[in-house]
């Protein structure tokens, strides 16, 4: 009998702030126990309610920049005086385990990890239209207008960015939004590239019956 323990997928998920991409990650791992989001390093301090390990590492500046001398990221950068980086070892190890692994990052992000990481599935998600996703952020009622501006106008450079990716989805409505993300991943498992091991074992037996 063929024993098959295939390695999970790193799925990379990117849009503009209020596409939804936090909510479509949500719902994937509630609904699969197979699939996991990554977690990040940060040099910033915790804020209160904030675990070690669950939200974030939290690093020292200098525990970061020798992570980073030794190219343990797949990805990092500095936001607002702060760093951030995607743990190569954390997501390697959910990986050989068989579990998906989803990396909810921006476009420079994904572009890093789209070249430390030619394997991954990159998707972009979409909001069904600007305005729409005006009211989302502003919805939050947790930016300033100086801020939701600026959102807006940091949008309109990532979304031009998505033919760059493997799959773009809309999230006109998130249930189908998850649902279209979770054929994605599960098309992806499915390809011939990907199964080259269990198609050679697969073939090796049925020569020796």
């Amino acid at each position: 009998m063929i024993e098959r323990v295939p390695n999970g997928l790193l799925v990379v998920l990117s849009g503009p702030s209020g596409a939804g991409k936090g909510s479509i990650c949500k719902l994937l791992t509630q609904d699969q126990g197979d699939i996991s989001v990554s977690v990040s390093v940060t040099t910033r301090p915790p804020r209160q309610g904030e675990e070690e390990g669950v939200h974030y590492f939290f690093h020292s500046l200098e525990e970061f920049q020798a992570m980073l001398n030794r190219n343990e990221f797949l990805e990092h950068a500095k936001v607002h005086g702060n760093n951030y980086g995607t743990p190569r070892k954390a997501v390697e190890k959910e990986l050989a385990a068989g579990r998906d692994v989803l990396l909810e990052i921006d476009v420079k992000g994904a572009m890093q990890v789209k070249e430390n990481f030619p394997g991954c599935v990159m998707i972009f998600i979409l909001p069904p239209d600007m305005a729409e996703l005006e009211r989302r952020i502003v919805g939050r009622a947790s930016d300033s207008p100086e801020t939701v501006e600026k959102r807006m106008k940091n949008a309109e450079g990532e979304i031009a960015r998505w033919p760059d990716y493997d799959y773009v989805i809309l999230n006109d409505k998130l249930p189908l939004a998850v649902q279209k993300t979770r054929a994605v991943i599960a098309a992806e498992k499915c390809r011939v590239d990907r199964n080259q091991g269990f198609y050679k074992q697969f073939c090796k037996e049925e020569n020796t019956l």
